[in-house]
């Protein structure tokens, strides 16, 4: 089982990171991590190849016969939309994994291809829906469609909520350690709304140990349609309410 992983420095990217490396020896026999930086976590291990790219619309025939035979991809690069235009954010969100999936796609007879998307997504945005709300749902959308183009692609958009990795160290340790997590803002997510959010809304909380599991799962699995309620589009968009029963939290 070999898979690829990007956004592997931050908070999603990281939970999976971090889980994929406690799998017993040989479950992943080699993961890929496209990445513009260094991937500390990632050091020294030995079935894990980090491979720096820096542009994430093209992908040149050498790299994609270097991940050749791969089974899946965990697409959780993203950013915020405040930290970005509006123009950009749309690159990052909607354009990137497009190109990624389509890509990848001949890498495998069953190809995998699982996007980190997020609750406010919508394929029917109104006046009022936040720009990631509206370019996640239509990213979502875009997936499905290229499916039907590439029968060998089949895609997943996970909707995780409030993104926690309150009881999952190493991630927590690592994502503290970036240097757009220094400030109070930031800081006082964790240390003041995280646990307000427990404590009120536990239904919305994606901890980071079991996401970074079940992205995976997803990335190693069938590649089939999921069922149930808080799921959609062809049984492929999982909201956050089938995430925690899934994964039985």
């Amino acid at each position: 089982m070999r898979l690829i992983l990007t956004g592997a420095t931050g908070l999603v990217g990281s939970g999976v990171l971090n889980h994929i490396l406690n799998l017993p020896p040989g479950e992943v026999s080699r993961l890929f991590i496209l990445s513009r930086s260094p991937v500390p976590m990632a050091e020294n291990k030995p079935n894990v190849t980090v491979i720096e790219h820096k542009d994430f619309n093209e992908y040149s025939p050498e790299l994609l016969e270097q991940l050749r035979g791969a089974d899946g991809c965990i697409w959780a690069q993203g950013i915020s939309q405040s930290q970005v235009s509006k123009e950009e954010y749309r690159v990052i969100t909607y354009d990137y994994p497009l190109a990624a999936a389509k890509a990848f796609s001949g890498l495998s007879s069953s190809f995998k291809f699982v996007y980190v998307s997020g609750e406010g997504a919508t394929q029917n945005p109104g006046r009022f829906t936040p720009i990631f709300g509206r370019v996640k749902g239509e990213a979502e959308v875009a997936l499905l469609a290229l499916a039907k183009q590439y029968p060998s692609l089949k895609p997943f958009s996970v909707r995780p909520a409030f993104v926690d990795p309150a009881h999952d160290p190493e991630v927590l340790k690592v994502v503290m350690k970036r240097p757009d997590q220094q400030t109070l803002l930031k800081k006082g997510m964790h240390s003041l709304l995280g646990p307000v959010v427990r404590a009120t809304a536990p239904g919305t909380v994606s901890p980071t140990e079991y996401l970074g599991k079940f992205l995976t799962d997803l990335a190693k699995g069938n590649g089939q349609p999921l069922e149930g309620k808080g799921v959609t589009g062809e049984g492929r968009i999982i909201n956050n309410v089938a995430f925690r029963r899934e994964v039985g939290i």
